[in-house]
């Protein structure tokens, strides 16, 4: 069949196509391209989940298309990363960067992550529209993963458009430059950083590379690139789908302002309700898997749609319900297995400190314009919004 994903009407409201995909069967092959190559697009919450953590699914792009001959440009550190890997390389590399993203180690950043917070709302005009995407979802996480690493302030704003370009879906020109742009700086602060040391997590990485941590000099720009991109990108569609969900159901956005000690709890149901990952990144089978009862041959692209999976029904009873009282952490908006992201806590935390202050310092906040007239991001990747126009 051919890729239903790829109707304009599936970017406003991409579930009701997943679940008529899912009740014909939760594992079909689709037709990615006009060359009539097969995808594999899951859709169900089992097999997802039973795909995120099956080794014959491999995650290794530069095994997948060697030799198949391609005019991308992409540069290896953005081509090859610790998420383009498998194990043992995968297991050595994520062990250098996994205390960084421990919920201790992201409490200390909580002070920070609220005083960047309070600035950014403190440019908010009550009365004036003012778009939430731009205002507080895009900058916070740049904000607060560009600290963590330690890039200067002066660098921010291109760090923030070579990201956003990488995700530019259907322009692959622009995708490569920027990740030539990114590499290169990245290559440049390093240099920068060796001669002027700090105490950024990017100089831990440094100073591991440079003690002979069995780390090369192309993976550390590579786990630099990755932390910088994956760091933010998604967590700035978490907040702004998440406060969408809340918008579009004042009954639960007035339970969370009455009671912002419940907005913690309410994070798990929020990012199943409406993924900010709503396709995990690219794997493929190194042998033939059956999976669903779909039979897969080997050296097939697989694509796991983690947001058909999260409205589930058959593990998630009334899925297009936004229920802050559902248990909802067995959701896959992270992920799973091996793979699951390193960043959750840092961007549960963000968006719970973001939320608790938006929602108390702007009790009357409201949409500015219709929710069907809003424009989503055009990536298969990540589901968000260009802009979220809201009143306060």
């Amino acid at each position: 069949m051919t890729d239903p994903t790829q109707d304009p009407r599936f970017l406003q409201d991409p579930y009701p196509t997943y679940a008529a995909m899912r009740s014909t069967c939760p594992v079909q092959p689709v037709s990615a391209d006009s060359g009539g190559r097969l995808t594999y697009l899951v859709t169900g919450y089992t097999e997802a989940r039973e795909a995120l953590g099956d080794a014959r699914l491999s995650k290794d792009t530069a095994v997948f298309f060697a030799g198949k001959g391609s005019r991308r440009r992409l540069h290896p550190a953005v081509a090859r990363t610790m998420l383009a890997s498998d194990p043992p390389q995968h297991t050595r590399l994520r062990k250098l960067v996994t205390k960084t993203f421990t919920t201790g180690a992201v409490a200390g950043l909580r002070p920070f992550i609220s005083r960047v917070v309070d600035e950014l709302l403190d440019r908010w005009l009550i009365g004036e529209p003012f778009d939430f995407v731009a205002g507080l979802a895009v900058p916070l996480p740049v904000i607060v993963i560009c600290e963590l690493l330690g890039i200067p302030e002066a660098d921010r704003p291109d760090v923030q458009r070579w990201s956003a370009e990488l995700f530019a879906a259907g322009e692959p020109e622009v995708i490569d430059a920027a990740s030539h742009a990114m590499a290169d700086y990245m290559t440049g602060l390093i240099d920068a950083k060796r001669r002027v040391p700090g105490s950024s997590l990017l100089d831990r990485l440094i100073s591991a590379r440079d003690g002979d941590d069995h780390l090369s000099e192309e993976e550390l720009v590579s786990l630099a690139v990755l932390l910088l991109v994956a760091g933010h990108e998604t967590t700035t569609h978490f907040l702004d789908n998440a406060l969408l969900a809340l918008l579009r159901h004042p009954a639960q956005l007035e339970r969370l302002r009455e009671n912002p000690d419940e907005i913690p709890a309410a994070l798990d149901e929020l990012l199943r309700f409406d993924s900010p990952v709503s396709t995990a990144t690219f794997r493929f089978t190194t042998e033939a898997v059956t999976l669903g009862g779909t039979e897969i041959p080997a050296g097939a692209p697989v694509l796991i749609a983690l947001g058909a999976a999260n409205r589930d029904p058959e593990r998630f009873p009334s899925p297009d319900l936004l229920d802050l009282d559902r248990n909802a952490a067995a959701h896959l908006g992270f992920g799973h297995g091996i793979h699951r992201c390193l960043g959750a806590p840092l961007a549960k935390a963000e968006a719970e400190i973001a939320l608790r202050v938006v929602l108390t310092r702007f009790p009357g906040i409201r949409l500015a314009a219709p929710p069907d007239q809003l424009q989503w991001r055009h990536t298969r990747l990540v589901r968000g919004l260009a802009s979220l126009p809201v009143l306060v």
